[in-house]
């Protein structure tokens, strides 16, 4: 096989302490943040940030599908290439994600009985997933990384699933919320 070779050294105690590092610290901030509200004039609609964080998680689906297709044909440089550009876009959500809720009021879903009950329903489970998946995300992409393919392939039958399910359930609770904002 045409594996890609290691791109860090394995080091487990340090990876450990620097996933969890940053998945905590992203936790916090996404929460303290998320109350910190900035009243400042712009001259442009700030929910446009929430416009772009549907595209982004669009756009994050869509390289997982093509992941995912890429590792079944067995092209593994260019899986890791797009997985690589995945994360990468997760990182400008998390940005567009905190510019958002900064800068704008929390927006109530205008919805009424059945659908009402499904936007929770799919809001609820994209928040908790999202939150928990970060630190599996990063570990799954440090196995791949020192070249523990086995391992990494094992986390990614997992997390694969759960971060596509956060990217596309991010595109729905947008256009589910999109007209009451």
């Amino acid at each position: 096989m045409n594996y890609p070779t290691a791109s860090f050294t394995k080091n487990d105690k340090k990876a450990n302490i620097i996933i969890w590092s940053v998945s905590l610290v992203v936790f916090l901030a996404v929460v303290v943040l998320h109350e910190l509200k900035i009243k400042v004039t712009l001259d442009f609609d700030v929910h446009i940030f929430a416009k772009i964080n549907a595209i982004i998680n669009g756009f994050v689906a869509l390289l997982l599908l093509l992941g995912l297709a890429l590792i079944k044909a067995k092209k593994f440089i260019l899986h890791k290439k797009v997985m690589n550009l995945a994360i990468v876009l997760s990182v400008l959500f998390l940005l567009s994600y905190i510019a958002h809720h900064v800068l704008a009021d929390s927006t109530t879903f205008g919805g009424e009985g059945t659908i009402k009950t499904i936007y929770y329903i799919v809001l609820i489970s994209h928040i908790l997933l999202a939150g928990l998946s970060l630190p599996f995300i990063l570990f799954t992409n440090y196995r791949a990384s020192i070249a523990e393919y086995s391992a990494h392939k094992k986390l990614a039958k997992i997390v694969f699933p759960i971060w596509l399910y956060v990217a596309i359930t991010g595109v729905v609770v947008y256009l589910m919320i999109e007209p009451y904002y």
